[in-house]
């Protein structure tokens, strides 16, 4: 003979044997599920890294990626437009160079001086345009 479970997990009348409803057990069900999952290629030192950075935060790995995901500032990629200033500027700083050096070699000293300051400026601004985030280097 077979006990029946009624809705309410209570015994059916019919039979006199009593069952127990099956109780779900384990942790609550999430709200949201991440159903999607991405693949990064790591070497040994930068899983080895990263594995101690989560540990550190006292994270796992997964969490630890989606925060540094998430709070990172991505930097557009430099432009064809913009390497190409960045040519002309750096044969333009070549040229000033090599005018600084006739000048030293030919005694023009206040020449010289002048072409010592640009050179300066020159370099600078190279610095800012290459650094990743425009500060100064």
């Amino acid at each position: 003979m077979t006990a029946t479970i009624s809705k309410t997990g209570l015994k059916d009348p019919k039979n006199k044997s009593t069952v127990r409803a099956r109780h779900k057990g384990g942790a609550p069900q999430k709200k949201i599920k991440r159903a999607s999952g991405i693949r990064v290629r790591l070497t040994t030192s930068e899983r080895f890294l990263i594995e101690s950075k989560a540990k550190q935060a006292g994270v796992r790995i997964s969490d630890w990626f989606r925060a540094a995901a998430l709070k990172a500032k991505v930097v557009s990629r430099i432009t064809a437009e913009d390497r190409r200033i960045l040519h002309l500027l750096a044969g333009m700083a070549n040229n000033l160079n090599q005018l600084t050096k006739l000048a030293h070699t030919s005694g023009i000293m206040s020449i010289a001086i002048k072409c010592g300051h640009l050179l300066t400026e020159i370099d600078q601004t190279l610095k800012y345009l290459n650094s990743d985030d425009g500060k100064d280097t």
